[in-house]
């Protein structure tokens, strides 16, 4: 399988592509999200910008260094690491093509982002929200008028049990405008996400925060 040139990002790529089922079967879930987070970041790229592509390309190896050493795909790691020329311009095509071969649908049982789905997930009362920011709530949690229950912050904002919001709840708010459109962020964070591997609020604290900050930017960037 050759979808992406014949350097050694492109073979890297290839043997992804070619043992793919291995691939997931030897990383766990976490793994797996961040590899998916890298190639999207690699498909992304502008394919004329040499140090972008390399960063991107040298992202994809460090995830993949979580394979176990007699791994078929760890063969093609030590080249890209290695290699002075910068990677080819088609390896983000090659990206692209391996995402669509790898990336997993979300589980049956995903949100898909409506609003009935967003007002059945647990949240807290306009006053339980503002005793865990110590005072009034910041415009960038997200809060939902439910003609039912009155206003709700989303749960998932504030750590389990006690605590302030999450910085990173905070700073992917502001790139979705959480409070301009609060009901499409709520829908980001309870929505499958393909290309994280899962719904980004179950992600919380599983991956690092930039990967979230970095999937809500690619969102923004698309529009």
């Amino acid at each position: 399988m050759n979808m992406s040139g014949e350097g050694p990002a492109g073979r890297l790529l290839a043997l992804i592509g070619e043992h793919r089922t291995a691939v997931r079967a030897a990383l766990d879930d976490e793994q797996y999200a961040l590899l998916l987070t890298r190639l999207e970041a690699l498909a992304a790229v502008v394919p004329d910008d040499g140090m972008a592509v390399r960063k991107a390309c040298q992202g994809i190896r460090l995830a993949l260094l979580a394979l176990p050493f007699d791994h078929p795909v760890r063969a093609g790691l030590d080249a890209v690491r290695l290699v002075a020329a910068p990677p080819e311009p088609s390896v983000v095509m090659g990206a692209r093509e391996l995402m669509a071969l790898m990336a997993p649908a979300p589980p049956p049982d995903t949100p898909d982002g409506t609003p009935d789905d967003i007002l059945r997930a647990p949240a807290l009362s306009r006053d339980e929200a503002h005793a865990r920011c110590g005072g009034a709530a910041p415009p960038e949690l997200i809060r939902l008028a439910d003609p039912r229950g009155g206003e709700r912050y989303p749960e998932f904002q504030f750590p389990e049990g006690c605590g302030s919001p999450y910085e990173v709840v905070m700073r992917v708010n502001r790139l979705l405008l959480a409070d301009i459109d609060p009901w499409g962020a709520a829908a980001w964070w309870l929505s499958g996400n393909t290309w994280l591997g899962g719904t980004p609020a179950a992600l919380l604290g599983r991956l690092p925060d930039q990967e979230l900050v970095g999937a809500a930017a690619a969102l923004v960037e698309g529009d």
